[in-house]
């Protein structure tokens, strides 16, 4: 768990606050919490989000669009925590996490523009032999 001090609160967000300013539900910060992805300050039943906590739910949420694993993104997340001045190591993982990631997401798209044509190719097949059937009636 990370380290907290007085000053964090100043600008801290409840849990409503956090749903709001990144459209996500209560159920999933608290989740996330769960995961250990994001450690907010507990006043008895009460969550604060400090500015830490916005900027770790910023990256986690562009990791999902980006398709990550919630390993992935607590292995990168813990990199930046736990080893400063390894600037170097940390962007290489990075990188490297990404370009997986790209390599699978470009393969997936192609699979699909080549499920699209097919599909494509059998609707045209498919409008022919309405018209034939539909001229064989008239």
């Amino acid at each position: 768990m990370p380290d907290r001090n007085p000053s964090d609160l100043s600008d801290a967000l409840t849990i409503r606050e956090m749903c709001d300013a990144f459209e996500v539900t209560p159920r999933t910060l608290r989740f996330y919490e769960q995961k250990e992805l994001l450690f907010p300050i507990r006043q008895g039943t009460k969550r604060l989000f400090t500015r830490r906590d916005r900027a770790r739910l910023k990256l986690i949420l562009r990791g999902k669009r980006f398709g990550f694993s919630l390993e992935d993104i607590r292995q990168l997340l813990d990199m930046y925590d736990r080893e400063p001045g390894q600037q170097e190591a940390q962007l290489s993982r990075t990188y490297a996490l990404a370009q997986d990631r790209l390599a699978a997401m470009e393969a997936q798209r192609d699979e699909l523009n080549e499920a699209i044509a097919d599909l494509k190719a059998q609707m045209a097949w498919g409008n022919e032999m309405l018209a034939t059937l539909r001229k064989g009636k008239a």
